[in-house]
């Protein structure tokens, strides 16, 4: 059977990109479906424009502290506006960059939604595509729990829609998503509630890094309340009235709820049963290659079971690529990806906790930490403390995980990567001397 493409690639998100780029050099004849733009989640309305936003609420922090540093007090003010207009501009310039890159590489890119009406036979806004081999790269989408009154809050992606700043803001959540917006719409001057289920924020992270960040956003202004949840939620004028129970049980008068409870893959309206592939827990299932249960259709990014972060999509794409189109069979590991939160305050980390480590090698783990005040606060106000911790092995000396809560953190753990993947020792650690002053310095005289 001759088909109209020997790839095609249903969502222009980062891995869907890479690996329509990656066939494509190959030689292959490609095509990449997108219904909304080019660029994904990440691009369009989450990573980046989160990290602009928690660029703009720096400034406070800076501002704030001018006059301890010789500059005549700045008065505070924060135009969401204007903010908004430029965070437009970069996302536009960066989707046609994507497209520029997919035009240059010979992928063509077709607009619409896409569904499969059979295993190799796909509708596209109306255009009936048949392709020899299909990559599933749609994604995810947040959801919302239900409870009464749900239809009031907004999700991350609306608010990257709001066309005024909210006043007083109440976030639903504690992940890393809630935890950014909390720090950055703080620093951007809207008051801030933030409502976590657990017993502290960001669950799943080591635990010294968790109570340093949730401290460092109380200082700096935000009303974190744990062990606490959303009963209901009732629109009054132009309000909201939030009924709360738990260790909290008061009712908060706000005037935007934005909920950060999860999210899902986006594959409800594929039509994956026209093609017989399967869905487990909602996502779609792959083997290591990224092969579904049809030998030719495949799937990356966060429409699967595997950690949805976007270097994960772009390095799965660019493998499956590589395997099944250049001949060169690769596969991904999953251990030691870093982490960061793009707020204020900033925290990453990468490799096992404190609690994973002890969980698996016991007594013999030894964990060296320093808390500190940054060289900046010697001068102004101090606001918040400098985190850094390493997890090591005792048998082996083998570090197992970094964690850092402050300025550069995301930059800084993101260059001991490759040292801790590569199995970097505390002795290497010792005798690596740092540059002075910095932050980074402090993990080579733990």
């Amino acid at each position: 059977m001759k088909f109209d493409y020997d790839l095609f690639v249903i969502g222009a998100g980062p891995g869907g990109i890479s690996a329509a780029r990656r066939a494509a050099e190959y030689g292959f004849h490609v095509a990449i479906a997108e219904r909304d733009r080019v660029g994904g989640t990440c691009v369009v309305h989450g990573c980046i424009p989160e990290k602009l936003l928690s660029y703009a609420a720096s400034f406070s922090h800076v501002l704030e502290d001018a006059d301890e540093y010789g500059w005549n007090k700045v008065n505070e003010r924060f135009d969401w506006h204007k903010f908004m207009a430029a965070k437009d501009r970069a996302i536009e310039h960066l989707s046609q960059l994507h497209i520029q890159h997919l035009q240059t590489a010979g992928v063509e890119l077709v607009k619409g939604h896409s569904k499969f009406l059979d295993a190799h036979t796909l509708d596209v806004g109306g255009r009936r595509i048949t392709a020899d081999k299909i990559l599933i790269a749609v994604g995810g989408e947040a959801t919302k729990p239900n409870i009464p009154g749900i239809e009031y809050a907004i999700t991350s992606r609306q608010m990257f829609e709001l066309k005024q700043q909210p006043e007083h803001l109440l976030i639903v959540g504690s992940d890393q998503i809630a935890i950014k917006f909390a720090g950055s719409m703080n620093g951007s001057l809207s008051k801030v509630t933030l409502i976590v289920a657990e017993d502290c924020v960001l669950p799943g992270y080591d635990e010294d890094l968790r109570t340093t960040v949730r401290d460092g956003l109380i200082k700096n202004g935000v009303r974190v309340l744990c062990n606490t949840s959303v009963e209901k939620i009732e629109r009054v004028e132009a309000s909201l009235n939030v009924s709360l129970s738990g260790d909290s049980q008061d009712t908060l008068t706000v005037d935007t709820v934005l909920c950060v409870t999860g999210r899902v893959p986006n594959v409800s309206s594929l039509g994956l049963e026209n093609a017989g592939v399967e869905v487990t827990q909602g996502a779609v299932g792959v083997d290591e290659s990224s092969c579904t249960n049809q030998p030719h259709i495949f799937a990356v990014g966060d429409c699967t079971n595997r950690p949805h972060w976007t270097p994960v999509a772009i390095a799965t794409g660019r493998a499956f690529a590589d395997t099944v189109f250049g001949n060169k069979s690769r596969t991904i590991s999953y251990e030691f990806i870093p982490k960061a939160v793009s707020s204020q305050p900033e925290a990453a980390t990468i490799g096992l906790t404190e609690a994973q480590a002890r969980e698996k090698f016991g007594e013999a783990v030894r964990c060296y930490s320093s808390k500190f005040q940054p060289l900046f606060d010697s001068i102004a106000v101090p606001e918040q403390k400098t985190l850094m911790k390493l997890v090591v092995d005792g048998n082996s000396d083998r570090v197992l995980g970094a964690h850092m809560v402050g300025e550069y953190a995301a930059e800084i753990i993101q260059c001991l990567a490759l040292a801790i993947k590569k199995g970097v020792t505390k002795a290497d650690f010792n005798e690596t001397i740092g540059i002075h002053p910095t932050a980074a310095e402090e993990f080579f005289s733990l």
